[in-house]
């Protein structure tokens, strides 16, 4: 393994453990909501997708200010700078991610039980924070990025998971 390869394995892993321990303690203190019929569960998971998506609006605002305040204004001409070319790619892999998270919440609340409700809540709280760690990351070293993304795709794989269990049980 090169040490490239070693520094993103270690920030995925990382990234993982911690994506799982703020899981566990966010479902362990938050409070539990009141959504008794399935169309409840969809709607609060649909107000806490509308949360998560703040994170990818702050996203998109950065680049188009950064494009209005620059030469890279006319998109064709090619005059991004590295900090708007890494904001661009943040922004189109958090849209990605986030097609995928919504997907997931929605197909969990569908079948999830009232008393476990508040595990969108968490989730939505740590997509949030994996996406800013992942922003954050990928501008000091695009390396960096590791702990971010596989805190995200590793939620969302569990938030697919879980749907697609409670679906089929």
């Amino acid at each position: 393994m090169t040490p490239d390869q070693r520094r993103v394995a270690i920030g995925a892993a990382s990234g993982i453990i911690s994506m799982a321990a703020a899981m566990w303690l966010l479902t362990a203190i938050l409070p539990h909501a009141y959504a008794p019929t399935a169309g409840d569960r969809l709607a609060y998971a649909a107000a806490a997708n509308a949360c998560a998506a703040i994170v990818l609006f702050a996203m998109v605002v950065a680049v188009g200010n950064a494009r209005f305040l620059s030469e890279a204004i006319d998109p064709t001409l090619h005059k991004e700078s590295q900090r708007m070319e890494v904001d661009g790619r943040v922004a189109d892999n958090t849209t990605q991610q986030f097609v995928i998270f919504c997907a997931a919440t929605l197909g969990l609340a569908a079948n999830i039980s009232e008393d476990r409700i508040h595990v969108i809540t968490a989730a939505a709280i740590v997509f949030v924070a994996a996406r800013i760690a992942f922003w954050i990351g990928y501008r000091i070293h695009p390396l960096y990025r590791a702990f971010g993304f596989a805190s995200t795709a590793y939620l969302n794989l569990g938030l697919i998971l879980s749907a697609a269990w409670l679906a089929v049980r």
